[in-house]
């Protein structure tokens, strides 16, 4: 930091005073300048000049998580679940707090890369709170890598939809769904392992 000549003026002096202090002032700059030559080795380019610390920023801030589609109505996602075409939809509940759901979303992880080039299309509906998305479900999808297409589904008037999904779904997840146009299966549970959701897809294939 660049140090200051400060030149203190009392009250009261003498006008033969005052011109013998302002008369002292240009010794007192040129011994200053000259103590700073010999502090920086009378070298001015040797002098460094110190910057902070810069400050880092942490990997999961905003910029760096997934973007995915929110949801606040079942309506608007209906779609998922009535295409015709040659594609079978492989569509999963399920919720970063669900303990059951977590433990089986490698079997659909396995699914996505296994059948990327076949018409197999697996769909992950978070049921997270609105309030979650930022803070746990994002930071999930991130940390664990998750390359299947999550959507959040947000509306929270379950019973107006559920039945939508399938009329023996009582509400409890995790569920999943597999079809396409020719038929269509409610799974209203969770899978024991790979291959019983592989082959319960193969019999779609």
């Amino acid at each position: 930091m660049m140090n200051k000549l400060m030149l203190i003026f009392e009250p009261q002096k003498t006008q033969k005073e005052t011109k013998a202090l302002v008369s002292f002032v240009p010794l007192l700059c040129l011994l200053w300048f000259s103590f700073f030559l010999i502090g920086c080795g009378g070298n001015a380019s040797s002098a460094k000049v110190e910057t902070p610390d810069k400050v880092e920023t942490s990997v999961t801030n905003e910029a760096s998580l997934p973007t995915i589609p929110v949801y606040e109505s079942f309506d608007e996602m209906a779609h998922i679940f009535n295409h015709q075409n040659d594609t079978t939809y492989i569509i999963n509940f399920w919720a970063t707090w669900c303990k059951p759901c977590v433990e089986e979303l490698p079997y659909f992880e396995d699914i996505h890369k296994k059948y990327s080039n076949q018409p197999v299309k697996v769909i992950l509906v978070s049921l997270d709170f609105k309030t979650h998305i930022e803070t746990k479900l994002l930071p999930f999808i991130k940390n664990n890598k998750l390359e299947s297409e999550v959507i959040s589904l947000i509306d929270s008037d379950a019973n107006t939809w559920i039945d939508k999904v399938d009329t023996t779904w009582d509400g409890a997840i995790p569920v999943t769904i597999v079809y396409n146009k020719n038929k269509r299966i409610f799974i209203g549970e969770q899978f024991a392992n790979h291959d019983e959701l592989e082959s319960i897809l193969k019999t779609f294939l």
